[in-house]
């Protein structure tokens, strides 16, 4: 009888355990089912005006324009550097890409290899992102996330690659600044991080068809899709049928061709380039293709999206395919073109559909909102120079006024040269470093940059300059250099 009954003990004891643990299985995997996931979407080198809803009336991008419809337009993003390496960085860990030292795109001279003749060495660079900075993937791979990367990385050679920074699944992320290997937008891909396709599969296409099956693999779980798209930049190539699409779109003579100069370089001011207007459009199918697959799956509803850009369109160099106009210059460039991005953010019931937004938004702001809408935010002990878009969009009186900087010590390949600047309100000041110059502009009645007010607002300049300057200390920013080997007689190459 004893026996019997110690017998019913352990099983009504065995029983009420499993019980216990059933239940909260059933709890976690419905709570994993009602979390915030996060797709964050951007391409590179996409300029301002790129989309058919910034403007493009030669581009066409309806994916990309109903999301805008769906979510959060912002009409004054920018990225936190001119050029892709440092704005990754920024993007990635939520600080300036001064506390990182990744100040150029990774691949250019430094100081100690420097050939040109230019008055300053461009300052010294990290060339990896360094493991001791934590990064959105490995925040939320540590809050019970599954992290999937696919596209360009520029971060750092292996070692340094996606998996080595948090996320769990890598597709096609390299060292390297463009689909250089192979075929390049086209299987087979020549690629250590990506099996090849079928031939002739487009890349764009192909991600976005990983992106989908990572999705839904993991529909009922917390998710975080980072998609850093290889398109729009270098080497030009577009399917042969947009291709095709957009010469005929040219030659109705509804977008003529029209040239400016910057500096020593021309300038692209219209958008006519059938390749790139290509480009853009394989760019937007695949966006949509995960919009698509993310309704189909019901998960609309508690999916961040983001879509940005790396920095502003290229519009001076390297076959001027882009035109950024009412923007001046583009990237490379301290100007507006150069750093100011097309943004869109959708995140049902935390921002508003349809909405545009004129609050100024930059590159560190994304991972205290990734933050913010998982809510994670709370449980981190980590700091960011940024803050979220969520808290941002709910009081734009408040943050209009809000200082943007941004630090570039670097000859860019796109005819800039080393400067920095910040913008408050309806100002941006530009430094010149080499020359020691200034530039004013009231974004408000000169988007373009034409009147330059530095003689006329003397107080305004100082006041500016003195805080771009408290800044860089701030942030630990590495100046350039007098170049030792500099001839006045010889032209200056910019």
């Amino acid at each position: 009888m004893l026996r019997t009954h110690r017998f019913l003990k352990t099983f009504v004891s065995i029983s009420w355990i499993l019980t216990c643990c059933i239940g909260y299985f059933n709890r976690s995997v419905a709570q994993d089912a009602e979390r915030t996931n996060v797709v964050f979407i951007f391409a590179d080198d996409l300029g301002w005006t790129d989309l058919g809803c910034f403007g493009s009336t030669f581009y066409e991008t309806p994916h990309l324009d109903r999301l805008a419809a769906s979510g959060v337009r912002f009409t004054n993003a920018y990225a936190a550097c001119p050029v892709c390496s440092p704005t990754r960085a920024s993007i990635l860990t939520g600080l300036w890409p001064q506390r990182t030292k990744i100040t150029d795109y990774i691949g250019a001279a430094q100081p100690d290899t420097w050939k040109r003749n230019t008055r300053m060495l461009p300052a010294p660079y990290a060339t990896e992102l360094n493991h001791s900075f934590v990064t959105m993937a490995e925040f939320l791979r540590d809050r019970g996330y599954n992290t999937f990367f696919a596209g360009k990385w520029h971060l750092g050679p292996e070692g340094h690659f996606p998996e080595d920074q948090g996320f769990q699944i890598n597709r096609g992320g390299l060292e390297k600044g463009g689909p250089y290997g192979g075929k390049k937008y086209f299987s087979p891909y020549g690629n250590p991080r990506l099996t090849d396709g079928p031939e002739g599969e487009h890349l764009p296409d192909r991600l976005a068809t990983e992106a989908n099956a990572f999705i839904s693999a993991n529909r009922d779980k917390p998710f975080f899709v980072y998609f850093p798209m290889y398109c729009v930049h270098t080497p030009l190539m577009a399917r042969p049928d947009l291709e095709k699409k957009y010469a005929a779109k040219r030659a109705t003579g509804n977008h003529p061709e029209l040239w400016g100069t910057e500096g020593p370089r021309k300038v692209r001011l219209t958008q006519n380039h059938a390749i790139y207007a290509g480009m853009v459009e394989a760019m937007d199918q695949a966006v949509g293709k995960i919009l698509d697959h993310l309704e189909a799956l019901s998960l609309t509803e508690r999916t961040l999206v983001v879509f940005t850009s790396d920095n502003g369109g290229l519009s001076t160099s390297e076959g001027h395919p882009t035109s950024n106009v009412p923007l001046r210059a583009g990237k490379g460039w301290l100007y507006e073109g150069g750093t100011r991005v097309p943004t869109i953010a959708r995140l049902p019931n935390r921002l508003p559909r349809g909405q545009v937004s004129d609050v100024p938004v930059i590159s560190p702001d994304w991972f205290p909102t990734l933050a913010a809408a998982t809510n994670a935010n709370s449980s981190s002990a980590l700091r960011w120079d940024g803050q979220s878009v969520l808290e941002l969009v709910r009081a734009p009186a408040e943050n209009a006024n809000r200082p943007l900087y941004w630090h570039y010590p670097h000859y860019g390949n796109q005819g800039g040269r080393p400067g920095g600047a910040i913008r408050e309100g309806i100002w941006k000041l530009i430094e010149w470093y080499d020359d020691r110059s200034f530039e004013l502009y009231n974004l408000r009645d000169d988007l373009g940059e034409q009147q330059d007010l530095s003689k006329q607002e003397t107080d305004r300049v100082r006041s500016m300059a003195a805080r771009l300057a408290s800044w860089r200390v701030e942030v630990g920013a590495v100046m350039p250099t007098a170049n030792p080997a500099y001839r006045e007689s010889q032209k200056e190459e910019r």
